[in-house]
């Protein structure tokens, strides 16, 4: 017998406390005002493009697959890069697999996360079915955590995850997505790809609760720079059943991450009209709004991308990037056997570095 039982929890009154409250009040305060910023914008779908790279970025680190904003940039069409970087691609396509079925039917089905974990994966391996999964320490090898073993308690207790999720019992919504992702990584249902998809099925359930319409709050950035209080209040959870510090802890991740893409938000946002304005005064005939869209969602933008985006000639999109050159919206550089076009306040913006760094990076 599992010593995981399944949802919902018996002790939900552990969590009526001063300070979870408090909490919860200051994320979903956070969360609302993010998802407000996000439906001025004219085209949401460039956010999701664009800052979910770092969300990527982010969450595969937790994992130690690390890359550079550069290679990501760089190799955003799949056309090459590190292992690594192609790892976080496929994070984004995951998460874009995941966003899209939610959207399409309001639903967040075992099928779904299925299909989030095959794509980053690359294999549809599915759930466990062969015993011998352990959690160890990384730094001493030791057993921490033994998940349930049996495929028949994997697949049961995935079932009732999938029911919690769509519950109708008056739980406060991010008081379920905090429960679920610490039930969903003790499952640890599948053999690989555990935290990466168990930090997308956060944002699929904030999306599909209404909280947040596009999956741009950069939790897995708090997860990485708490990583020591996240396995630690996760062991605690099954140690000794403290669920209001665990909750606590990820509530005021949403909060702070909140806050973050806010400013964040904003700053893409009149980074846009900047750009927009430049390149009109300097460039009146090139013009278009698919042009300006495809500088934001490629930081890094080439040849290819302009033909396929605004439909026009080989010949023409080069011209068109020759242009952007010649009149300081974009810096040319050479990669390999391709020429990109850098987007070099976007870059600076998504990276964190002021431009004299990226300059001096490049």
């Amino acid at each position: 017998m599992s010593s995981l039982p399944p949802l919902p929890l018996t002790n939900l009154s552990a969590l009526e406390t001063r300070a979870v409250w408090a909490a919860l009040t200051e994320a979903h305060r956070r969360l609302a005002e993010l998802k407000g910023l996000c439906e001025s914008l004219p085209n949401q779908g460039i956010l999701l493009d664009t800052l979910g790279i770092q969300e990527a970025k982010d969450s595969s680190e937790i994992e130690n697959i690390i890359t550079t904003h550069d290679e990501l940039y760089a190799f955003q069409d799949d056309s090459g890069g590190t292992a690594a970087a192609k790892e976080v691609r496929h994070y984004v396509s995951a998460l874009r697999t995941g966003y899209e079925a939610v959207r399409d039917s309001g639903l967040i089905r075992l099928e779904t996360l299925l299909a989030v974990q095959a794509e980053l994966e690359q294999n549809r391996a599915g759930l466990r079915k062969l015993p011998g999964t352990v959690l160890k320490n990384e730094a001493t090898r030791q057993t921490i955590y033994e998940p349930p073993q049996d495929a028949d308690e994997v697949e049961a207790l995935m079932a009732n995850l999938i029911d919690f999720i769509h519950a109708d019992d008056g739980l406060d919504p991010l008081l379920r997505m905090v429960i679920t992702h610490h039930q969903f990584e003790s499952i640890h249902p599948f053999y690989d790809g555990n935290g990466r998809t168990g930090r997308i099925l956060n944002l699929l359930m904030l999306q599909r609760d209404g909280l947040l319409d596009l999956p741009v709050l950069y939790l897995s950035r708090y997860i990485t720079t708490t990583k020591p209080d996240y396995y630690r209040l996760l062991q605690t959870v099954r140690d000794e059943d403290r669920w209001a510090e665990w909750c606590l802890y990820l509530l005021r991740g949403v909060a702070v991450t909140s806050q973050s893409a806010i400013h964040l938000v904003k700053a893409f946002r009149d980074l846009m009209q900047k750009t927009k304005n430049d390149l009109r005064d300097r460039l009146p005939k090139l013009y278009s709004q698919d042009l300006l869209n495809n500088l934001f969602r490629y930081p890094y933008t080439k040849i290819e991308f302009i033909e396929r985006e605004l439909g026009v000639s080989r010949p023409t999109a080069t011209k068109y990037l020759e242009q952007l050159t010649s009149a300081g919206l974009v810096r040319k550089q050479k990669m390999g056997r391709s020429n990109f076009y850098i987007n070099e306040p976007l870059y600076a913006l998504l990276s964190g570095v002021s431009l004299e760094q990226a300059s001096n990076n490049a």
